[in-house]
């Protein structure tokens, strides 16, 4: 344990191959690719995912599911990065994890993809690349977060350029020498700021993470050099990133306080990564649950008075628009989420949408939603109390601790089909969709992901 924590990072990933992952590692992050390449799709053909796109050259009407995943190559891969990384958290329906506080998905399988042509990346090489990926971005976070979070920074963009770097290197088939400085590089990239939320910036950060690792890897690859202690050093990646005015330098230097062990338990297996049931911020996904939970026992949307919705601190920061103008800000409102699972039928795609934000009935149950910060549970919480008052006089309360889909209760595979088809019957074919879903679904079978997301797979030879 005397090395410093870049080289027990760099080591880890160099070393790791599919072989090495725990039994049920293969299965977690299989499900995570196939969900991040459904919301891929769709964010591709509309707002931060289209733009960008079109910047690029690409007309997202027109391109092929390999094109909009960034598989087809021909194109530089840090620019496939960032375009593919912006389209997969576009619609804020990408998998989490509170392991880093952010979306380890979107930071791992855009660069993946964008360099799956070149490497010739079979499902098991990609499977190991994204499993030490979300390794690395964890034990980056774990010094300083949740208060880096709460500080402003955009976890996602920050401790996902490390873990994109990673996964970018495993990949590439990186000796720990050159990882080591691919990670020391990343230490000068991360940015994004929590006060773009709610606008198309905010899954541009995805994107610019994305690119980031992908440039770190390459450029280390061909023999850019950096100091290889940028994460760990005095005046580093820690040091500079964590705001807690007492944090002492040697918390960081001194190497005993980081705790990534590579022989002990992986983050993946432990903390997890949380599928999305509703395309919004996850603070509000369990207030939505707990709402839905009592108007499915009966209370119509014209009986409500009042609903009393109380949430984490993690909540009330992020959740900054009561009043939302656009599907955007939307995404980004407990009071315009809550009031669509008291009216309509699903949170969907949909409740998103400018017929959503205009129709009466949301607007007045979402004035009637009174949304506030509950100081007893921890910054980071998942817990929700949601109490219905109805005009008659009536209470109805429900407190959750989790939304749908988190990594010990994840949604059935009928959710998760319904939801990649939704997602990507935006952007393909229905024939296209279905055939995308179940191949994807054989992740570790395939020969040539690449190949398969063209559609020119053959039967793979493995068992």
């Amino acid at each position: 344990m005397s090395k410093t924590p870049e080289r027990r990072l760099a080591t880890f990933v160099a070393d790791t191959e599919y072989a090495d992952l725990p039994e049920e590692v293969p299965e977690t992050v299989t499900r995570a690719v196939v969900d991040t390449v459904g919301v891929t799709l769709a964010g591709a053909v509309e707002g931060a995912g289209e733009t960008t796109g079109r910047s690029a050259g690409i007309d997202p009407e027109a391109a092929d599911a390999a094109t909009l995943l960034g598989t087809a190559g021909g194109d530089d891969p840090a620019a496939t990065a960032l375009r593919v990384g912006t389209a997969a958290h576009a619609l804020d329906y990408d998998d989490l994890s509170w392991a880093l506080d952010g979306h380890p998905s979107v930071t791992l399988v855009p660069p993946l993809f964008a360099l799956a042509e070149e490497t010739g990346a079979s499902g098991r090489d990609l499977i190991a690349a994204f499993a030490v990926g979300f390794e690395v971005e964890c034990a980056i976070a774990g010094p300083i977060s949740p208060a880096h979070y709460e500080a402003g920074w955009h976890a996602t963009s920050t401790f996902g350029a490390f873990g994109a770097t990673a996964a970018a290197a495993s990949l590439l088939d990186l000796d720990a020498d050159a990882t080591e400085r691919a990670l020391s590089i990343t230490a000068s990239t991360p940015a994004g700021t929590k006060r773009n939320f709610g606008s198309m910036t905010k899954p541009l950060h995805a994107g610019l993470c994305c690119r980031s690792g992908v440039t770190a890897a390459t450029l280390a690859r061909d023999g850019l050099t950096a100091t290889t202690t940028a994460i760990s050093g005095d005046k580093g990646f820690w040091d500079l990133y964590d705001p807690r005015p007492d944090a002492d330098a040697s918390e960081h230097d001194g190497h005993d306080e980081f705790a990534f062990d590579p022989d002990g338990d992986w983050a993946i297996e432990s903390e997890g990564i949380h599928a999305k049931a509703y395309p919004c911020c996850y603070f509000t996904h369990t207030s939505i649950a707990a709402t839905a939970d009592i108007v499915d026992g009966g209370v119509a949307p014209d009986d409500i008075d009042r609903i009393e919705v109380r949430a984490a601190g993690g909540a009330g920061d992020a959740l900054a628009y009561p009043d939302p103008e656009t599907g955007l800000e939307a995404k980004f409102s407990m009071e315009h989420a809550v009031a669509c699972a008291a009216v309509r039928e699903r949170v969907d795609l949909a409740a998103f949408e400018p017929e959503a934000l205009g129709d009466p009935a949301v607007d007045a149950v979402r004035e009637r939603v009174d949304f506030a910060v509950d100081d007893s549970l921890p910054y980071d919480s998942h817990a929700a109390t949601v109490v219905v008052e109805t005009v008659d006089g009536e209470r109805h309360e429900r407190r959750r601790t989790n939304p749908p889909g988190v990594h010990t209760d994840p949604l059935s595979p009928d959710r998760r089909r319904g939801k990649f088809l939704e997602c990507a019957g935006r952007a393909v074919a229905d024939e296209d969709a279905e055939r995308l879903y179940e191949r994807l679904c054989e992740l570790p079978k395939l020969d040539d992901v690449a190949a398969t997301v063209a559609g020119a797979d053959t039967p793979s030879r493995l068992p």
